[in-house]
């Protein structure tokens, strides 16, 4: 049932994309990977007024409760990070959670921030949402343009929901809002959890337990043939921050940095890092999932931005993190 708000009219939106150190900031989803990580680089640019709730405080998927949130607090801008988000395994045991929780909190989120008046919203799609055999690398004009993976179709399903509920409000009421289209990502704040979280992580996870127990081999699904891009969070944190400064056209744009590595060489850039002695069995009969997944960057960079942190230094930091939050990770 829909909640009956009464919304700022389009005439009276203020149309503004510069966020000055004074303006009120709602980061949702300030606790995962990416949310943190604006959350971080705000604070270290001096921005004084960041909202935050946590999830206790405020149930994203409950439409009278975001209402009346935004109805009270009154930010600016929104960066909208929160999302239920996981690998192929959770994406294949979970399907309605993932529909259900992403249509829930992006909807609420948008239409209470448009309602609100809110002057600027950043949405945050992810790269996996492209097409299963969309050219390589992805253009953003490839979204839809064929059947989509289907070992996380229902997630991708709701992300181009919230991609296109927002070109929607900015064609019909002029709010502005702005969809990125984010590579794979990695990070401290990652999710390590043994089973449900993604592939750079997981490796981590599994190659530093195997190095701690002395383990002489570790088996990686798949053929290690599949192609990915890897973008550390600070560096989309960054770029989130730019083209919130920057960027205004309701045609989404993609963040990522331009090259990609096979999962084997993923693996063994893990090992190098870790330390691990042994030696990298490669599991057939587990699913691969799309052969590669490579954004064209090129909008973004004509823009004026590049991504900064190298794969193996982002995976240094990443490990230094996960050992300094390794009792947090003990048993799931």
């Amino acid at each position: 049932m829909h909640i009956e708000m009464n919304c700022v009219k389009e005439k009276d939106i203020r149309r503004t994309n510069i966020m000055n150190r004074e303006s009120r900031i709602y980061i949702a989803g300030h606790n995962g990977l990416v949310g943190s990580a604006i959350h971080r680089l705000l604070q270290k640019e001096g921005f004084v007024n960041l909202i935050v709730e946590r999830r206790s405080e405020l149930n994203l998927t409950n439409q009278q409760a975001v209402h009346e949130f935004f109805l009270g607090e009154k930010p600016e801008y929104v960066f909208l990070a929160a999302a239920k988000v996981g690998g192929i395994y959770a994406n294949n045991a979970y399907p309605a959670d993932f529909i259900r929780e992403n249509i829930q909190i992006q909807t609420n989120i948008i239409d209470s921030a448009y309602c609100a008046g809110v002057k600027k919203l950043l949405f945050l799609g992810s790269s996996c949402i492209y097409p299963k055999l969309a050219p390589q690398p992805m253009k953003e004009t490839d979204l839809l343009c064929s059947y989509l993976e289907p070992t996380n179709q229902w997630y991708a399903i709701a992300k181009i929901a919230g991609l296109m509920m927002c070109q929607a409000y900015k064609r019909q009421y002029g709010f502005n809002a702005i969809s990125l289209m984010p590579t794979n990502l990695y990070g401290p704040g990652d999710n390590f959890h043994e089973k449900n979280s993604h592939v750079l992580p997981a490796l981590i996870r599994r190659f530093h337990e195997a190095k701690i127990k002395g383990d002489k081999q570790i088996n990686v699904w798949g053929t290690g043939m599949p192609r990915r891009e890897f973008l550390h969070a600070d560096d989309l944190a960054a770029a989130c921050l730019f083209l919130m400064q920057n960027y205004d056209s309701d045609e989404l744009i993609n963040v990522g940095v331009g090259e990609d590595i096979s999962i084997l060489e993923l693996a063994e850039l893990i090992k190098k890092v870790i330390g691990f002695n042994g030696d990298i069995v490669l599991d057939a009969s587990m699913p691969d999932g799309p052969s590669r997944k490579l954004l064209d960057v090129s909008k973004a960079t004509k823009l004026g931005w590049k991504a900064q942190i190298s794969l193996e230094d982002g995976i240094r930091s990443t490990y230094a993190w996960y050992l300094d939050h390794i009792e947090h990770f003990r048993g799931g």
